[in-house]
């Protein structure tokens, strides 16, 4: 079989998404119309703002807008992740960063599988957050030894999707058919199920301990636990589900509302209570488990290690006011004074990453010497943001604390495990901030190509 016949993998990638959109609307109702609100606000802002609408088509993210969304799993032990690590490879996602939550009072580490280049991005950004029990935080050890014993048992992925995974890797990629099948078996380790693997009085005894405990341990699978649309105006989101009556979280997550967005902004609709069946013998008894919720989010510029060690220190010095939503939102934009917001300020600062190409007024000229700085200020280069496409640690963990209501927000003690993680998952986790880094120096490498013949001006 030669590469000719193979699916590429942003195409699988994309109807997975798509198919994971369906089965999400349908098994949450109220989903749908988050995506409504999502995609009516989206063209508000577009129709108000041309010049935003021509920057986001120029940088091939407006086509991606309305499908862009990003979902999250919890998984229970290594052989899982790892299982999980290569059915997402089937599809071009690779893991990116390393997220240490247990200072969040959330007992898991986790990471991003993600596509990494521009082209790949721009096709399907779907992405999914991938987190892993850290099954040494349950303090009981007879707790620590069932869950163990539970979750060796169970079997996240169908026979079907394994051999679709094993035949990518054997042959270095799916045909149409077979794609179509490994998308259709794989939404199977994702799906609902509304029978829990234990009785009552198990599942109760994982909840009191912590209830992402229960979530992970007690059920089938890594049920999609939330999927995300973009926003491009977040805030303009959160008041329309609040008029619709819909239990909004009170505070939205990340830096306050900027003219320059910056990393990552989230909110959610409150997760939801959802009848589950617990097994007591031959009988079935009916219970409630609250696991899942709808979630927004609205992407800015991608932070340098300066820019971002200047956001966690604003962060948090405002963090212990996180209890009055009123006095903590006014905290936060009092700190975030400090960070600046405008892109000229942002660039010269080195606080962030951007791509650099040259002006159209230069036309099919030679580019003057100069470094980067002297030709965006002479007006030779346009610089352009890039797009995080990324998580933030204290970010997520406020949208799993808030949805995850009586569970311990107090750090737990544990020490950062990126190490054994990584043993885990059988990979290195991507370093984001160097992926970034590349796709500046691509753009700055391009700039010492010559212009084909004929090929005319960039950018028109």
């Amino acid at each position: 079989m030669t590469a000719s016949h193979f699916v590429p993998a942003d195409d699988i990638r994309l109807a997975f998404s798509d198919a994971m959109s369906r089965m999400y609307r349908q098994e949450v109702p109220l989903y749908g119309d988050l995506l409504d609100i999502v995609s009516t606000t989206n063209e508000q802002v577009l129709a108000a703002d041309p010049a935003l609408r021509a920057a986001l088509s120029a940088n091939g993210e407006l086509d991606r807008l309305n499908a862009e969304r990003h979902g999250a799993i919890r998984v229970g032990t290594a052989a899982e992740l790892a299982l999980m690590r290569r059915l997402f490879a089937v599809m071009g996602m690779v893991p990116v960063g390393y997220y240490d939550l247990a200072a969040a009072g959330l007992p898991v580490h986790s990471t991003a599988f993600r596509p990494i280049d521009n082209a790949a991005l721009s096709r399907c950004a779907f992405r999914i957050f991938c987190s892993l029990l850290r099954i040494d935080l349950i303090a009981d050890p007879a707790l620590r030894d069932r869950a163990g014993e539970i979750l060796a048992r169970r079997r996240i992925v169908t026979d079907g999707a394994l051999m679709m995974i094993e035949r990518f890797e054997a042959d270095g990629g799916l045909t149409a058919e077979d794609a179509e099948a490994f998308v259709l078996e794989a939404l199977e380790t994702f799906r609902w199920h509304g029978e829990a693997l234990v009785d009552h009085a198990t599942y109760r005894a994982f909840h009191d301990t912590h209830r992402l405990i229960a979530d992970i341990v007690c059920f089938r699978g890594p049920h999609i636990n939330h999927l995300t649309p973009r926003a491009l105006d977040i805030d303009a989101v959160q008041a329309e589900m609040v008029a619709r009556g819909i239990r909004a979280k009170p505070l939205i997550e990340g830096p306050p509302r900027r003219d320059v967005p910056i990393l990552l902004r989230q909110t959610s609709f409150q997760a939801l209570e959802e009848p589950i069946l617990f097994r007591e013998g031959d009988d079935a008894v009916q219970g409630a488990h609250t696991a899942r919720f709808g979630e927004i989010e609205q992407r800015g510029i991608a932070l340098t290690p300066a820019g971002r060690a200047l956001y966690d220190e604003i962060l948090a010095d405002v963090e212990a006011a996180r209890a009055d939503a009123g006095d903590y939102q006014a905290r936060l934009a009092a700190a975030f004074a400090r960070f600046p917001d405008d892109l000229e300020t942002i660039r010269r600062h080195g606080l962030a990453y951007f791509t650099y190409a040259r002006s159209p007024a230069l036309g099919e000229g030679p580019l003057p010497a100069g470094s980067p700085e002297a030709l965006v200020e002479a007006g030779h280069l346009v610089a352009t943001p890039i797009t995080y496409e990324d998580f933030l640690p204290i970010s997520a963990a406020g949208i799993f604390r808030s949805n995850l209501s009586g569970a311990a927000e107090s750090e737990l003690a544990a020490q950062s495990s990126q190490a054994g993680f990584e043993a885990a998952l059988g990979a290195s986790c991507l370093d984001p901030f160097g992926l970034y880094l590349d796709q500046e120096q691509d753009s700055l490498d391009a700039l010492e190509k010559p212009i084909p013949e004929g090929a005319g001006t960039p950018g028109k």
